[in-house]
């Protein structure tokens, strides 16, 4: 093998993993993308959830909910 044919193959063995890595960087791009769309759709419930909790307890600690409270289940 020539050096001129033993550069031309080092090149394409370059090229090769240069797509590699570049397809692995898009792969994992969108992963992330996706990762963090996630993240701030769980964020929203997590507020929502909490606000609803604050709520609740407000209303307990009111007196509101007393009823609730001493009132018997339905199975009683």
């Amino acid at each position: 093998m020539t050096e001129l044919e033993e550069v031309q193959r080092q090149l394409a063995d370059l090229q090769s993993q240069l797509a590699f890595q570049e397809h692995t960087v898009q792969s994992l791009n969108d992963a992330l993308a996706v990762q963090q769309q996630e993240i701030l759709l769980l964020r929203q419930q997590l507020a929502l959830l909490k606000q609803r909790q604050d709520e609740h307890s407000a209303q307990l600690d009111t007196g509101a909910g007393a009823g609730l409270l001493q009132e018997k289940p339905p199975h009683y």
